[in-house]
């Protein structure tokens, strides 16, 4: 579901720019533009009808395309699109945007990627690695941050993901820090830990500078504070 109604709230009622709306909905400027373009050509203005659905905003605002053939549509080049992911910056949803500019009428967001996906199934396989359960945690900042937004001035501060996911469950835990120094970096493990209920047998970092004292092949010896009782 788009964040219509979010991104109408935050520049009609707050005044908001359109960067400072594409980051507080994480989404891209020309997103923002569109949806703004298309309330317009809607004649919506703020506040919107009290009995508007997000769902119906959406219909009105996207109607669904005319029932075209596969060849009118255009059927996305999956191997391109495969590619241009490993880029930085690079999502299914910004590419799926430059897919509807090249073809107006073509398929919706759910339908790429759901036939993204079956394609990238057909792919062989890589190395595949077993992890007993409550073996391994691996941890580690993400690699991009997250903008939060102080509603008082508007100011955008950036902030660190630090990720941490079981080997075998996947099972996940998440959190944002100002920094990735080592007071945010130790905390952020132990609120992890009280989150899982426990301590793996082993946590596996990614090199984070400052962190990692010493590397002896093939184990890598972590920060004395990880060794403290």
């Amino acid at each position: 579901m788009r964040k219509i109604k979010e991104v109408l709230r935050l520049k009609w009622e707050r005044g908001l720019s359109n960067r400072q709306v594409a980051a507080a909905c994480g989404i891209s400027r020309p997103t923002v533009s569109e949806y703004l373009r298309r309330a317009a050509e809607a004649e919506l203005g703020w506040p919107l009808p009290e009995d508007l659905s997000e769902a119906q905003l959406e219909q009105r605002l996207f109607p669904p395309p005319p029932d075209l053939p596969a060849q009118a549509r255009g059927i996305p080049d999956w191997k391109r699109i495969h590619d241009e992911l490993r880029g930085k910056n690079v999502t299914l949803f910004l590419l799926w945007q430059e897919y509807r500019e090249a073809n107006p009428d073509g398929y919706q967001y759910s339908w790429f990627c759901e036939h993204y996906r079956a394609w990238q199934g057909k792919l062989d396989l890589v190395m595949r690695q077993d992890h007993r359960a409550g073996e391994k945690l691996f941890v580690d900042y993400a690699g991009h941050t997250v903008p939060v937004i102080d509603r008082t001035t508007g100011e955008i501060h950036e902030a660190q993901v630090f990720v941490a996911v079981m080997g075998a469950s996947n099972y996940t835990y998440a959190e944002a820090t100002w920094s990735q120094t080592l007071p945010d970096w130790i905390g952020s493990h132990i609120r992890a830990f009280e989150f899982l209920g426990g301590v793996p047998e082993l946590v596996v970092p990614d090199y984070v500078p400052g962190h990692i004292i010493r590397i002896m092949f093939p184990i890598p010896l972590c920060s004395v504070h990880f060794r403290r009782p």
